[in-house]
Formats: C-alpha cells, sequence, structure tokens
C-alpha cells in the first residue's frame, strides 16, 4: 500500500502588522492622490495648492512605500501613461475628459518616479554605510 507523503507544515504567521509600519496609509494616501489628481484633471480644475499637496504625497510615496528596485519598470509604465494621455482626444464626445484625466494622472505619477529614484540612488550608493 502507498503511503502518503507528509504535507509541511504552514509557516505561523500573525495577522496584526507591527505598530511602525505605515505602508497601509502610504497605498492610501498614494491611491487618493491618483484619484483626486485624475478626476481634477478630467474635469479641468486647476488649484496651485493641490498640485503642490499632490505632488508632495506622490513624492513621499515614492520615497516610503514603493521599492526602489522596480524603478525601471515603474518608469517605463509612466512614459506609456504620459505618452498615451495626449492621444486620447481623439474620442469626439469625451476626449477632452480623458486626456485631462491621464494627463493629471502621469502629472501625479511623475514624483512618484522622483521620489523612487531618490531612494535607488540612496540605497545604491550610500545604503551599505
Amino acid at each position: 500500500m502507498a503511503t502518503k507523503k507528509a504535507q509541511p507544515k504552514a509557516k505561523e504567521t500573525t495577522s496584526a502588522a507591527p505598530a511602525t509600519d505605515n505602508s497601509a496609509a502610504w497605498k492610501w494616501m498614494y491611491v487618493i492622490g491618483i484619484l483626486v489628481a485624475s478626476l481634477a484633471g478630467a474635469f479641468g480644475i486647476s488649484n496651485v495648492y493641490l498640485s503642490i499637496v499632490l505632488a508632495l504625497v506622490g513624492l513621499l510615496a515614492g520615497l516610503f512605500y514603493f521599492d526602489s528596485s522596480d524603478l525601471m519598470n515603474f518608469g517605463l509604465r509612466y512614459l506609456i501613461v504620459t505618452a498615451a494621455a495626449g492621444s486620447l482626444g481623439v474620442f469626439p464626445v469625451v476626449g477632452a475628459y480623458l486626456t485631462g484625466f491621464f494627463s493629471a494622472f502621469a502629472a501625479f505619477l511623475g514624483p512618484v518616479v522622483l521620489g523612487m529614484a531618490v531612494m535607488y540612488f540612496w540605497k545604491k550608493y550610500f545604503g551599505s554605510m
């Protein structure tokens, strides 16, 4: 009679995150920043203070939330969204809204990529100290 293979025991994990882990907060700030920037761009809302706050949120999310080793892939996605945003104006009725939406989305991603680049170079050249 064949014997059953022993199943390895699953590692015990704790469901509670450490008190110093702000990953969930940065993720939600990033998501809310994308939504606010994109909807403001779609409806043509232009405010200097809103732009500064969104740029700061994007920069901090790039510094503290995203993995800087994924800089090349994230940067490529940023370039694709930026290039595609300008071509959406060809749609007759919704083209202006789509162009504004994706242009503002790309404008929000710019500081995120900058923050990731800063962290990438920081870890590469100063991380071993």
